[in-house]
């Protein structure tokens, strides 16, 4: 039997893959990050045995995995949005390898990428910025100090924190070290659920405003010209610029 990380997406059931929904809808074993995850996704797989993994430590969650496996049952480990982001599936991994037990992982939608519909931008404006940078705040979990957000601000461009908006006030003293205190900032609550919040200022205001909204956790923070800018218009679609598939019209 095969273990599958499904990333659930930010939230939203309907941002679940398909790919993914039909993984569940056959799933015998569910094991899934129930502190982020909505657990209407669980609707998918009615028949599963449930875990939630909140309540779980890593060795708990692979003698359960392993357990299901022995008894030829398909897992289904679901992750909140991308599994690749935060998700510490790589101990799962390395652990699934040397017990040689097969493991498939199937992407999701991130909360950075939800955050950025529900602000309506594209983090790539032409002549603003064509790079992001995600990232986060040290916590319990250190970044290492060459990955400081000091460090990472003097590129200016767009960014995604995850995970920081508890230190909103420590976000923005570390990001006015590069960023104009103009530079427009905004959070994003539970991106994509029913009960998402957008809060938007700027590096000067931003912090008052979350404190005033009491968002604490749960949030993306975006930064960036990219927010509220002037742009160039792409190239892809200029009538005046020829590629592959388009011959320029002058």
């Amino acid at each position: 039997m095969k273990v599958y990380f499904i990333g659930a997406g930010a939230g939203d059931p309907d941002l679940l893959t398909i790919k993914g929904m039909k993984v569940l809808e056959k799933a015998e074993v569910v094991i899934y990050a129930g502190s982020l995850v909505n657990p209407a996704i669980l609707d998918y797989a009615p028949q599963a045995e449930v875990y939630n993994s909140a309540t779980m430590n890593l060795e708990e969650v692979l003698t359960t995995i392993e357990k299901a496996v022995k008894a030829e049952k398909i897992v289904a480990r679901v992750h909140t949005g991308d599994p690749s982001l935060y998700g510490a599936i790589q101990e799962q991994i390395d652990y699934l390898k040397k017990q040689g037990i097969e493991y498939e992982i199937i992407p999701g939608v991130s909360s950075f990428l939800a955050a950025a519909a529900a602000m309506e931008r594209e983090f790539t404006l032409p002549s603003v910025a064509q790079s992001l940078i995600i990232t986060r705040l040290e916590g319990r979990t250190p970044v290492p100090a060459r990955e400081s957000l000091e460090k990472l601000a003097q590129h200016q461009t767009s960014m995604a924190i995850f995970l920081s908006v508890h230190m909103i006030g420590d976000v923005v003293e570390r990001l006015s070290k590069a960023y104009p205190i103009s530079t427009p900032i905004a959070v994003v609550q539970k991106a994509s659920w029913s009960d998402q919040r957008i809060v938007k200022g700027t590096l000067e205001n931003i912090a008052a405003k979350v404190k005033e909204a009491e968002i604490k956790k749960t949030a993306m923070i975006l930064v960036g010209e990219f927010l509220d800018s002037d742009y160039d218009k792409s190239k892809l679609y200029d009538k005046n610029f020829s590629h592959e598939f388009r011959k320029a019209e002058n």
